[in-house]
């Protein structure tokens, strides 16, 4: 998990728009059109372009309403995508990571995690989450993701997006999540088991829960139709080196496909405004997430 002072004499990256496109690969991440109908309350006006849908929605829990980022190709059913941002919120670093999803065909959703205390985007990006003393402003926010409100979510989100029109319910879900939400994707993974097939956590913290029923890696058997992907930071392995094992030991009791690796990289590697972003290592996880998406999903 994310921690503070973990980024300590590290620079912190500032990117705008148009260097998050260049990450991203491609100039026509910026090129989007408006969302097709479905259930949600636009909350900003959409851009258009030729290839993609894009808004900003507003989603129903039992907890209350969710803002979202929701992103897909502008014309035909996708499988969709929950993706679950790291510890400084929806930003972004996480819209422009959706739009290149949305290019390959998928229908993604990015929810805002603080969504029960407060809306929208809180921090530019980590640099400014740094600089506004984020961890101790999100630190009352995030000790609300346990388990159960989680799974609550899971449940609301993935219902809103088989409403979708652009959604083919024919084929699973997938999910995905960084740092924090690591164990939010097997959380959604467990709360709507017949619907998610492909599950991965990048740099995810507090997988492993020793005593607690609802750790993660207690609920792999809850999910025998979901394959992962586990990609582990070099230095989260080396300050808890038994967190791959048993995660390995969980999958393997439950018999559940679970690719499971320690990066090279260390916390925070895949995301583009993270000061640990690390390029050639952030490409090698989108190709191994693509593999498994399609995979599962197709």
């Amino acid at each position: 998990m994310c921690k503070d002072g973990e980024f300590d004499g590290r620079d912190l990256p500032r990117f705008n728009r148009r260097q998050f496109a260049a990450l991203s690969g491609s100039a026509a991440l910026v090129a989007c059109t408006g969302m097709d109908g479905g259930a949600g309350a636009a909350l900003g006006e959409a851009v258009r372009g030729p290839s993609l849908a894009e808004s900003s929605v507003t989603i129903a829990t039992p907890d209350g309403q969710a803002d979202a980022f929701f992103v897909h190709p502008a014309s035909g059913r996708h499988p969709a995508v929950l993706l679950w941002p790291d510890i400084a919120g929806l930003r972004d670093a996480f819209r422009m990571m959706a739009r290149r999803l949305a290019e390959r065909g998928y229908a993604v959703l990015v929810v805002n995690p603080y969504y029960r205390d407060v809306a929208g985007e809180q921090f530019e990006d980590f640099a400014a989450f740094r600089a506004g003393g984020g961890f101790d402003k999100v630190g009352p926010w995030r000790g609300k993701h346990t388990a159960e409100p989680i799974m609550r979510d899971a449940r609301a989100l993935v219902g809103w997006l088989d409403r979708q029109a652009s959604v083919d319910t024919a084929r699973g879900v997938g999910t995905q999540g960084y740092c924090m939400g690591g164990p939010f994707t097997v959380w959604t993974a467990a709360a709507v088991p017949s619907r998610v097939e492909a599950a991965a956590s990048f740099h995810g913290g507090g997988l492993v829960d020793e005593g607690n029923s609802l750790s993660p890696h207690n609920l792999f058997e809850q999910t025998p139709d979901t394959a992962y992907l586990i990609a582990i930071a070099q230095n989260d392995d080396a300050k808890d080196p038994e967190v791959k094992t048993v995660l390995r030991r969980a999958a393997e009791a439950a018999d559940v496909r679970a690719e499971i690796e320690v990066y090279p990289a260390d916390h925070g590697w895949t995301v583009p405004d993270s000061p640990a972003y690390d390029r050639a290592a952030a490409e090698r996880a989108w190709m191994e997430l693509m593999e498994l998406y399609t995979a599962e999903l197709s």
